[in-house]
């Protein structure tokens, strides 16, 4: 098609509006919600102009850009106003558009103004596909909508031109990762450096980072142990006309994945709960500030709509600081309170972990300590959380995982150990128990020392720990030379292997020269006896415990079981793994087995 039948086709579709919106969701993994949506925009699908590369590259060749984005944008916020769709409304704006001659203010406002929308629903995301000149202008056009309420995104950080500029120049409320990024980055530790840097500006600028194009459950996975809590992508939702449902997709698929987590204990938040009626969003502002006065104990209210969700809150002393304001009173006292209320809060479900939300907390740019949190039960408003409580309650977990902790490793000791068996047992969780004893550690001891001993098996923890999941694994220091893992990832035999790679690497380090000439040194047995011994190496008894079938309630007959296919493994000469079944499952689909 040659350029002039392009423009002929762009000035077709801009005269019948024949563009498409879909929408993609945008989550909180903390909050298990949707927070806002993308409008994504497409031509006719029987064009060669449906793709948005093709057709608004097209209306940036034509002079046309502006244009093209004003229909998008118009039909976007009819869509979204008529699906009543929850959270923010995330528009893309070409930077270059807001330089044109024939762009003029105030039209997006008319639009939401038509709609019933306001400015605070609405995030402007800036998304750049040619080079910015003229700083001053952009940041002027910025200012403006800044002034008007709408919020500001950074799209595509790390592809763009000049996206560190923007950032450092404009200070957008939100910066979104590039997909390059985010694509495998639970294999590239590359990208995990340059995502770890993008969240230390984010804090350093109280910007709010989302991470797009998530398509893999691994992905997931490391952006939330990084902190990063906003996330959007295939794997959380596809672009849709009507996405209605995909807050129950959303939520199903979580379960899914959740169902597989660790079966290390979560504090659900039913203790932090705080019973404390909402306030209906068509209360006026002098009803809501009368209560605050008659409840002086209370911080925050939250606002809700006719079907007991919140969609905002307001705060005691944010609330008498506008109050305070001369006239305010006329202004504001017989508006509605969602005329003041934060959109910008924070909720989660009662059932969500003390250590989620405590992390949520702790990377959240704009989260203030005095500031109280929402609390869902099936969807609806349950009453308030309090920020220092979480805290409170964290640290009192921090100290007891402490007490019953190795006090080399800090690794849980027996107590936890037997916790997360019993666990496993309640649960129904399958999993292998991997008992893992060194060979002539006392000999080594003997030879070089207790000191270089505690360095072994300090080595030896942190590569356990780097070899689980922590998610479905779990890690023990039972004492001495013995540790637990228990492993429920697929891939356990590979990383047995991998655990005695890394641990002939730790300890080549250790020997002398001629220890290593003679692969292993004399030393005194258990009965004084002086003899050669191997150098260290690794026994592990393993026990595979199926879901179901075993009858076994009792954790201590697993950790028994577990220590026999150990002591069976160490009659093995160098690395070596004996495998043991609970209970055959299947004829022939794990069979007693010893590798050395």
């Amino acid at each position: 098609m040659t350029l002039n039948e392009q423009h002929q086709a762009l000035l077709s579709i801009l005269r019948e509006e024949a563009v498409s919106v879909l929408f993609q969701p945008i989550v909180s993994m903390v909050q298990q919600r949707i927070v806002g949506y993308e409008a994504l925009s497409r031509g006719p699908s029987n064009s060669s102009l449906h793709s948005p590369l093709t057709l608004f590259a097209t209306a940036r060749q034509c002079g046309l850009l502006t244009e093209l984005e004003m229909l998008c944008r118009r039909k976007a916020v009819i869509a979204f106003s008529r699906m009543q769709l929850p959270g923010s409304l995330f528009l893309n704006v070409s930077p270059e558009s807001l330089l044109e001659k024939q762009h003029y203010p105030g039209r997006t406002l008319a639009m939401l103004k038509s709609c019933g929308m306001t400015p605070d629903q609405v995030v402007i995301e800036l998304t750049e596909q040619a080079p910015i000149d003229d700083f001053a202008l952009l940041q002027s056009a910025l200012v403006h909508y800044r002034e008007m309420g709408f919020r500001i995104a950074l799209d595509d950080l790390g592809a763009g031109y000049s996206s560190l500029r923007l950032w450092s120049e404009l200070r957008p409320d939100f910066v979104k990762i590039d997909r390059h990024f985010i694509d495998g980055i639970h294999l590239d530790p590359l990208k995990r450096e340059f995502v770890g840097s993008i969240l230390n500006l984010a804090k350093a600028s109280q910007a709010h980072i989302i991470a797009e194009g998530i398509e893999q459950t691994e992905e997931l996975q490391v952006l939330e142990e990084m902190g990063v809590d906003w996330v959007q992508g295939y794997w959380l939702g596809r672009p849709e006309t009507q996405p209605a449902a995909c807050q129950k997709a959303m939520q199903a698929h979580l379960a899914s994945r959740d169902a597989e987590q660790t079966p290390e204990p979560q504090q659900a938040l039913d203790s932090l709960l705080i019973v404390v009626p909402g306030v209906h969003q068509s209360e006026t502002v002098s009803q809501v500030l009368a209560r605050f006065h008659q409840q002086a104990s209370l911080n925050s209210l939250a606002i809700l709509n006719d079907a007991n969700e919140p969609v905002g809150t307001v705060h005691c002393h944010s609330l008498s600081q506008t109050m305070l304001k001369p006239f305010a009173t006329e202004l504001h006292g017989r508006k509605p309170i969602s005329h003041l209320m934060d959109r910008d809060y924070l909720v989660v479900d009662v059932q969500q972990s003390l250590e989620r939300v405590s992390r949520l907390l702790t990377s959240r740019a704009r989260q203030r300590m005095e500031e109280d949190f929402i609390i869902l039960r099936d969807g609806k408003y349950a009453g308030l959380g309090r920020v220092i409580d979480v805290l409170r309650h964290i640290t009192e977990l921090k100290l007891r995982q402490a007490r019953h902790a190795n006090p080399l490793t800090l690794l849980p000791g027996n107590i936890p150990i037997q916790e997360c068996l019993a666990r496993l047992l309640a649960n129904g969780q399958a999993a292998r128990l991997c008992y893992i004893d060194l060979d002539a550690f006392k000999p080594f001891n003997d030879i070089y020392g207790y000191g270089k001993g505690d360095e072994v098996l300090l080595g030896l923890a942190q590569i356990l720990k780097s070899l689980c999941d922590p998610r479905c694994d779990f890690v023990g220091h039972i004492g001495g030379d013995d540790f637990m893992l228990v492993l429920r990832s697929a891939d356990w035999r590979e990383r047995l292997q991998l655990l005695d790679q890394r641990f002939q690497q730790l300890c080549g380090a250790f020997y002398r020269p001629e220890h290593l000439a003679a692969e292993g040194f004399s030393a005194p047995d258990r009965h004084g006896q002086w003899r050669h011994h191997g150098l260290l190496q690794l026994s592990v008894g393993v026990v595979f415990l199926p879901a179901s079938g075993h009858g076994i309630t009792d954790p201590g007959q697993l950790a028994e079981m577990a220590s026999h296919a150990k002591h069976e493994a160490k009659k093995i000469s160098g690395f070596s793994v004996v495998c043991e079944n609970l209970v055959a499952i299947k004829p022939g689909l794990e069979s007693h087995q010893a590798s050395g």
